[in-house]
């Protein structure tokens, strides 16, 4: 093996503990060292690869951005089509959508240029694509209640299978059509 080889390997390795890690502790109670005793390294050598802390972090969203993007340029016809999307996308990542979500902090008071201002635009591009160009009382409160359900429904439920959680949520949230 080349030693291109083994730091790649190296690399994803820390990734996989990381990302096990943030999804269980979340990203705050989650130390470099905490990560380098789960791979078996030494904090320096895990710093050595993720320096600082946060680009760990984004080298685990990149991936869940693709998918979202996707998202976003689909077009739906219907609620339970569009839902059934954002559902599959926050089921499929939700070990990422908890680090933005349950980490940042509120993402409405995030001053500009924040990650949490990108998490916002996002959050706020979700909700039009849910409620449509012209919402309606209902439709409006059904997208928020979509979006809180979503977020709890993952967050408190990362012991569970993907497609236990994936099917519990769009059943719930299927009642709202």
């Amino acid at each position: 093996m080349t030693t291109l080889d083994h730091g790649n390997d190296t690399r994803s390795r820390i990734l996989a503990a990381a990302q096990k890690l943030f999804a269980e502790r979340g990203y705050a109670a989650t130390s470099l060292a905490d990560i380098a005793g789960a791979v078996g390294l030494t904090k320096t050598a895990v710093a050595y690869h993720f320096h600082p802390k946060d680009r760990l972090a984004a080298e685990l969203i990149a991936p869940a951005a693709d998918d979202l993007f996707d998202f976003l340029g689909t077009p739906f016809d219907t609620f339970a089509r569009c839902l059934d999307g954002l559902v599959t996308f926050c089921v499929r990542h939700r070990a990422v959508v908890r680090l933005m979500l349950e980490d940042i902090g509120r993402v409405d008071e995030a001053p500009p240029g924040s990650t949490g201002e990108a998490v916002r635009t996002f959050r706020d591009e979700i909700y039009a694509k849910l409620v449509g160009p012209e919402p309606t009382d209902f439709t409006r409160v059904r997208g928020w209640a979509a979006l809180g359900a979503l977020e709890y429904g993952m967050v408190h439920t990362m012991d569970l299978p993907e497609e236990t959680v994936r099917q519990s949520l769009l059943e719930l949230l299927s009642r709202w059509s």
